[in-house]
């Protein structure tokens, strides 16, 4: 109560209950318990420990070979026996018995097969007698946490730099697998006489840089390298050549028109692999003798063996990995295609339209660094749904007129949308590869029929009880551009379009619609999702321009002339 006799009010404060936002912590323990995220944990815990089985991680690594050079005596940790080879055509086997402490190789003198035998034999003395089992335990823990932080290194990069393989499980486990598998024949093949370990790492590394580009190539491939490194014993200069090796490959390995390109890859990485065995056997103390030029020419020779065996396998790569290489769509653009004859034969304007695209296209995508064979071909299969009901679209229709004038606004935009879901049904009918699907899905994006739209709009103004029109009825599908080819063909397809309706295409007017068209696809998000910059757009702008302006460029009128 106040002084004055009336009732104090009470101000209650009211409180929003609200859970507060999930912390750092928390988020990444939400997301390590989703399914797909445990699937994938899953897959690369299996490839640590088949790298860790396959490395033989328990045992210390026998280092030595044929022709390898000690710089001081190598002597015997254990006292151990041997067969006495002397007596091995005797009925009675002779042992001879080795002291801890004695020589079993001189200082500066190479290896023979006969030193290394010696030398194996008190390996396994060793191995038997002398190392306690924690020792090895240690050994096993540290080459599995090695193994497992270089997969984690390897996965993170993978993750932020092409994470569509992260999402994409078969390809995942196909990476996996053959680093795994790689691994394991570079052991076999580091075995004496071959010390052939460059064939299946160089393989491996060339056929990540085919599919999945050089940069993720060199990455997986350097983690393979020091696990083999590691695992056999080998020295760090042993790792600088086969490094070197490998970047010798696969910087070369950016487009790949012919297969005589991969021969040439693995001529010019032969050029290099004896220079550099030379280099990492005198830093590694060796001398510069027959044992070592030896080595020298083994690797070269191994290096250009696998410029031929990658060329044979290149069709397998392909198809396990799904990739499209610039061989495939030389072959995949042949104008003999049924597909492309099919499209001849019942739609030939949509043909003729698809050749004009391909080919300012081609040169639009090439401005920018994109893959313009990619844009080429897939401009070429980009409409092939048309073919199916070709007469709806008006580049192939004659004298009777459009079809549209009889049917509502809706139901033209189906028949008009409808092409997309028919040519990549298509397409997939004919086995045409994935990054060509993936183009004739995009290049609409999800754009808005603005003909159709707006004569849907015109009759529902008129009609006081027509709802409004939905513009999503009448925009495309989706997706929207994925890639920047994606977003060059739609460009592309859409002022090749335009500019055919202009009635006097001089090239201001040309670069008027360009702009217009492109600007417009901007404003609308269709380049949201392809990391298309400025920059490139208006490179990409001013190539199309220049084509155009080509294709439509004045002509000389001869007095005789008649204008038709």
């Amino acid at each position: 109560m106040t002084n004055n006799g009336n009732r104090k009010r009470v101000r209650t404060v009211r409180v929003t209950s609200f859970d507060s936002p999930p912390g750092r912590l928390a988020k990444l323990w939400a997301d390590v318990r989703r399914s797909e995220v445990l699937l994938r944990s899953g897959l690369a815990l299996v490839a640590v420990v088949a790298a860790w089985a396959v490395t033989q991680a328990w045992w210390p690594p026998f280092p030595y070979h044929v022709g390898f050079v000690p710089q001081r005596n190598i002597t015997a940790r254990v006292g151990f026996d041997v067969i006495d080879p002397r007596a091995l055509a005797t009925e009675t086997q002779e042992h001879l018995h080795y002291e801890k402490g004695e020589a079993l190789a001189l200082a500066d003198e190479p290896l023979q097969v006969k030193t290394i035998d010696l030398l194996e034999a008190e390996y396994r003395a060793y191995l038997r007698t002398k190392i306690p089992l924690d020792r090895l335990v240690e050994r096993s823990a540290s080459m599995l946490a090695l193994i497992a932080g270089l997969v984690a290194l390897c996965g993170y990069y993978v993750y932020s730099r092409h994470r569509r393989l992260i999402h994409n499980v078969y390809r995942l486990a196909t990476l996996l697998t053959l680093s795994v598998v790689a691994l394991l024949l570079a052991r076999w093949t580091a075995a004496d006489p071959w010390r052939a370990e460059l064939i299946p790492l160089l393989l491996f590394g060339m056929t990540l840089g085919i599919a999945y580009g050089r940069e993720l190539a060199f990455v997986v491939s350097l983690a393979v390298a020091l696990l083999f490194v590691v695992a056999d014993g080998a020295s760090l200069g042993h790792l600088a050549m086969i490094l070197g090796v490998l970047a010798a490959a696969i910087v070369q390995l950016d487009r790949i028109r012919s297969r005589r390109k991969l021969i040439w890859v693995g001529f010019f990485a032969a050029l290099a692999a004896p220079l550099l065995t030379l280099g990492s056997g005198l830093i590694d103390g060796q001398p510069l003798g027959a044992p070592l030029w030896d080595q020298a020419a083994h690797n070269a020779g191994w290096t250009l063996l696998s410029g031929f065996l990658i060329t044979g396998l290149l069709p397998f790569i392909e198809g396990v990995f799904g990739v499209l290489t610039e061989i495939s769509l030389l072959e995949l653009g042949d104008v003999a295609h049924p597909l492309l004859q099919e499209l001849v034969r019942r739609a030939p304007g949509t043909y003729n339209h698809s050749i004009n695209v391909a080919s300012i296209a081609e040169a639009a995508a090439e401005s920018v660094g994109a893959r313009g064979l990619l844009v080429r071909v897939g401009a070429y299969f980009h409409d092939i749904g048309k073919m199916l009901k070709p007469h709806y679209f008006v580049e192939n229709q004659g004298i009777e007129g459009s079809r549209h004038d009889s049917l509502l606004p809706a139901m033209s935009t189906l028949i008009i949308i409808a092409h997309i879901k028919d040519g990549a049904d298509l397409a997939r009918q004919h086995h045409l590869p994935e990054p060509i699907i993936d183009l004739i899905e995009q290049h609409h994006g999800t754009t808005l029929v603005e003909y159709f739209y707006r004569r849907a709009s015109e009759r529902s103004e008129t009609d006081p009880d027509a709802a409004k029109v939905p513009e999503s009825s009448f925009r495309y599908p989706g997706p929207k551009p994925q890639s920047v080819e994606a977003a060059v063909l739609m460009l592309a397809d859409t002022v090749e379009s335009a500019s055919r309706a202009l009635v006097e295409p001089t090239p201001a007017r040309i670069e008027s619609l360009v702009e217009e068209i492109a600007m417009k696809k901007l404003l609308d998000g269709q380049f949201d999702e392809c990391g298309l910059t400025l920059q490139k757009l208006r490179q990409i702008e001013e190539s199309l321009i220049k084509s155009l302006t080509a294709v439509y460029h004045g002509r000389v009128k001869y007095p005789d002339q008649r204008t038709a």
